[in-house]
């Protein structure tokens, strides 16, 4: 799991989105240059497969779909923030 969403570089892209209260997937794209609908798509089936994500679908007319961090998907952006920290140490030691 871990290494599926660390190797996708727009999953750490939709958590800091999520972060600053970007909750919909075409204010995502547009907010992001390069990031496509369908790279955005399949980035958040797989966070919500992993339950890092819950998607709220909202029954409205027109439809409208928010994305929200769960208490796990909480924890697990700790684990990977304290990986990217100790990344850093590990480089600016060498």
């Amino acid at each position: 799991m871990v290494e599926t969403i660390y190797g996708c570089k727009w999953s750490l892209t939709v958590y800091q989105l999520l972060a600053n209260g970007i909750k919909r997937p075409g204010e995502m794209v547009r907010s992001v240059e390069g990031l496509t609908t369908k790279v955005l798509n399949e980035c958040l089936r797989k966070n919500v497969a992993f339950g890092i994500i819950e998607r709220i679908a909202y029954h409205e007319i027109p439809p409208r779909v928010e994305y929200v961090v769960t208490p796990f998907g909480r924890k697990f952006i700790r684990i990977l923030d304290d990986l990217g920290k100790l990344q850093k140490e590990i480089e600016s030691e060498h």
